[in-house]
């Protein structure tokens, strides 16, 4: 665990443990490879927090085009973020979809280090 611990002091509990487990095979070259790549491509909690926020009083749906949900951004936007009741639901639900997003990221830049 220090392993990705050390290059990557940022990541939540759990994104930590699931990258932990992708990464315990690799080399260290190829792990500090791997926490370059991902850092950059994932998702802050705090980010996706703030735009459900702004998406209360502004513009619906602004969480989810964020985290790459084109289809599901378009409907919050049409509904008013399903009548308030979506947006709600990721106002409580937020760091388990960025969790998801990140999940996903994770095992896309795996699979481009293994060629």
């Amino acid at each position: 665990m220090s392993r990705i611990l050390e290059l990557m002091p940022e990541l939540e509990p759990d994104e930590l443990h699931y990258v932990q487990a992708l990464v315990n095979d690799m080399p260290y070259a190829e792990t500090q490879q791997f926490a370059n790549i991902y850092r950059s491509r994932r998702k802050k909690p705090q980010d996706v927090l703030l735009l459900v926020i702004v998406g209360f009083f502004l513009l619906a749906g602004l969480q989810r085009f964020y985290l790459g949900q084109v289809g599901m951004g378009l409907l919050y936007f049409f509904t008013g973020g399903l009548c308030f009741v979506g947006t709600i639901l990721d106002l409580l639900n937020y760091k388990r979809l960025t969790y998801e997003y990140n999940v996903k990221e994770a095992q896309t830049v795996k699979a481009m280090l293994r060629y």
